[in-house]
């Protein structure tokens, strides 16, 4: 069953608060599809349970389904119910209270009930919290008075539930008690006035289009302090906030929330999914521009090490896109925005791992005979009963294991007739069979923030129920050249042009590391012209790169205009190829100034900005892996600089480019990767481990 709307319920168990909204009073908010309307203030149970009742009716006359929450427990320990009606229906338990509570607006008669309850019971207890000036018979006014009562201090839902008060506490900080009392009468009224149009979880089926449940909004007391505004009364903010929560999200969510096994005593929604309702009520916020003096080496900087300078960006650089939510046939490839906690537990239930025969285990030595119990159990059709104690059920691979079941024994090692099994033990108890949650608990984090969705991340979320995660939008990535001298491909071009080499290249291979590629064109050499570009750019782009014009010669128009706008940093790497990247802002955009020639616009797309644009997408640093690979050639380098050589494998060994001339970008696409020699000098003879780094090693 899904919802259309969500109402959540602040209740109170004291008087008439008057006609001013106040905190400690009853509070009620709606939201639909993520939108929550204002929240409403009830002065009174007799006003809000006319108001609840109507709001319900209109719903279900407007067409729309409706998932009230009341924030008071529907349950008592086990026993309770039992020992005051006779009866284990925890329905008993509400109707008793509905014809023996009294209730005006300015008076009721709680105290007096909760001590003729207590003298049902042995000792004193278990209700507490006398809040009346005169003594009532049987109800002490501490917990600590109390004695050998019987019952039990909390619900399971409340020892699962971290802060959550036992409902025998009456009044004083933190009382609860006085709230569940007055209470669920409301709600038995609310059984009979709508009839077998609602139902109650966690004790009924929810298959009709009312449902009632059991709410607690400080399952969510990070988020609600985190998002109140000033001088909102905490109250209505969090039935707001919560009904706004669960309007968000997806069914399938919802479902497996309320997916729990029957209790009397009643449970808490949402216990166990936590963090998954903390993001969505709170999502991480917006991120802050970056500062304008971001890529600002300290002074004196001359020739900047390659591990300084990619320490100072991942030490400045932070995300820039924002977050939406989406579903998991759109997430591959994004980086996520949130933890990832998963929705049910994988496997749901107890289940088989092979084609076989189920029984409960562990079977003995020799021969084992026992008769098999008509139908059997297969994947999405599991078998509706119990096994006996010593019978076998035919039961194949992914199916649920029925009642009575533990162990199966393979197809293969059985022999069988219509009616029984016959097999060679010994066979251990569990053989074959895989418990419930053994590969993810419900509720469990399963994917971290800023990760990249994979293919395989895809099947684990599925696997987990979730149907929605929030993400980082796509980083959008303006490519533009720069020059006079370009022309692109396929054009004419004469003796002094030469043809753009570095914007389709960059263009794919920002493509392939999964962002959105914005071709910003050619630029000329025109400062002017240039400006515009960049202007249209900031207002498309996420993050600029252009190659060309990075340096500080006349016709350096890039480092200039960036110069102009105080953010500019030009860096001079100690590295080859490479050495000058023009680093900025343009309007609150990230700048890269890459060098013109493209063996060193590529070394230096690859080594400086793959790693910043995953931060600036939304992920974690990373560093390309390396391998050590005996050399098939020899060099000597000086101290001073870190090299990158075009390289790729041959035989087990790693060959280098004839030449290191960064113009000769036919040897980009010879080799697979590079060799990386440090910035100490170095000399490498034939067979000496060099570090070869794969060109796959530097995608995000």
């Amino acid at each position: 069953m899904s919802f259309d709307t969500f109402l959540m319920v602040d209740w109170s168990g004291g008087n008439d608060r008057g006609s001013t909204p106040k905190k400690d009073a009853i509070w009620v908010c709606a939201a639909r599809g993520g939108i929550a309307d204002d929240p409403v203030y009830l002065r009174n149970r007799a006003v809000a349970e006319a108001w609840i009742t109507a709001f319900i009716a209109d719903e279900r006359a407007a067409g729309r389904s409706v998932l009230a929450g009341f924030d008071f427990a529907f349950g008592y320990p086990a026993g309770f119910g039992h020992a005051l009606t006779g009866s284990d229906d925890p329905f008993a338990v509400w109707d008793w209270f509905a014809a023996r509570v009294k209730d005006a607006p300015d008076n009721n008669n709680r105290f007096d009930l909760a001590g003729q309850i207590n003298a049902l019971f042995p000792g004193i207890g278990p209700f507490w919290g006398n809040g009346r000036k005169r003594d009532i018979p049987h109800l002490p006014r501490k917990g600590l008075d109390r004695a050998n009562h019987g019952m039990r201090e909390k619900r399971s839902a409340e020892k699962q539930a971290k802060g959550a008060f036992p409902v025998w506490h009456l009044s004083g900080a933190g009382a609860v008690g006085s709230q569940v009392i007055m209470g669920l009468p409301v709600l038995s009224r609310l059984r009979a006035r709508f009839g077998d149009e609602l139902r109650v979880w966690p004790f009924e089926p929810l298959d009709q289009p009312i449902a009632i449940v059991e709410i607690w909004p400080s399952l969510i007391a990070k988020a609600v302090t985190a998002t109140m505004p000033d001088g909102q009364i905490k109250d209505a903010h969090q039935v707001a906030l919560l009904a706004q929560t669960l309007s968000r999200l997806p069914p399938d969510q919802v479902r497996a929330m309320l997916d729990v096994p029957y209790t009397v005593e009643g449970s808490i929604l949402g216990i166990g999914h936590v963090e998954m309702l903390e993001n969505i009520a709170c999502p991480p916020a917006a991120p802050p521009p970056l500062k304008n003096d971001c890529f600002a080496m300290p002074q004196g900087a001359h020739w900047t090490p390659v591990d300084d300078a990619l320490a100072h960006l991942r030490a400045h650089l932070a995300t820039v896109t924002d977050i939406e939510t989406v579903s998991l046939d759109q997430a591959a490839g994004r980086f996520l925005a949130a933890d990832v906690i998963a929705v049910r537990a994988h496997p749901p239930a107890p289940n088989a791992a092979v084609d076989g025969y189920g029984f409960a285990g562990p079977a003995g030595e020799g021969v084992q005979n026992m008769p098999l119990v008509a139908g059997r159990s297969a994947a999405g059709r599991p078998y509706d009963g119990a096994v006996p104690a010593g019978h076998a059920i035919r039961t194949l691979t992914g199916a649920n294991l029925p009642d009575g079941v533990d162990t199966v024994v393979l197809q293969e090692d059985v022999t069988a007739t219509q009616t029984a099994i016959a097999f060679h033990g010994p066979l251990k108890q569990g053989a074959n069979a895989r418990k419930a949650g053994e590969d993810l608990r419900q509720g469990q984090m399963i994917l971290p923030a800023h990760r990249r969705i994979t293919p395989a991340d895809l099947g684990t979320m599925a696997a987990a129920g979730v149907g929605q995660v929030q993400v980082r939008q796509r980083l959008r990535v303006g490519i533009l050249s720069t020059g006079d001298e370009l022309r692109d491909p396929g054009s004419h071009a004469d003796s002094g042009q030469i043809y753009d080499a570095n914007r389709p290249m960059l263009c794919a291979l920002i493509g392939r590391w999964g962002y959105d590629v914005v071709d910003l064109g050619r630029a000329p050499d025109d400062r002017p012209e240039l400006r515009a570009i960049l202007d249209d750019a900031a207002r498309r782009c996420d993050v600029i790169i252009s190659s060309g014009g990075a340096s500080a010669g006349d016709e350096d128009h890039m480092s200039a205009l960036l110069e102009g706008t105080g953010s500019l940093a030009l860096w001079r790497i100690a590295v080859k190829p490479g050495r000058p990247l023009a680093l900025g802002l343009w309007h609150g955009r990230p700048a890269f100034g890459l060098p013109g020639n493209p063996v060193a616009a590529m070394v230096c797309a690859m080594v400086f900005a793959a790693p910043a644009l995953r931060v600036l997408a939304g992920g974690d640093w990373t560093t390309a892996q390396g391998f050590q690979i005996p050399a098939a050639f020899s060099k000597s380098k000086k101290a001073g600089r870190r090299e990158y050589l075009r390289a790729r494998i041959t035989d087990g060994r790693v060959e280098i480019f004839a030449s290191e001339g960064s113009g000769r970008v036919s040897g980009l696409s010879w080799a697979t990767g590079l060799v990386e020699l440090g910035d100490a000098a170095q000399t490498v003879a034939p067979g000496d481990l060099v570090t070869y780094i794969p060109f796959g090693s530097f995608d995000p």
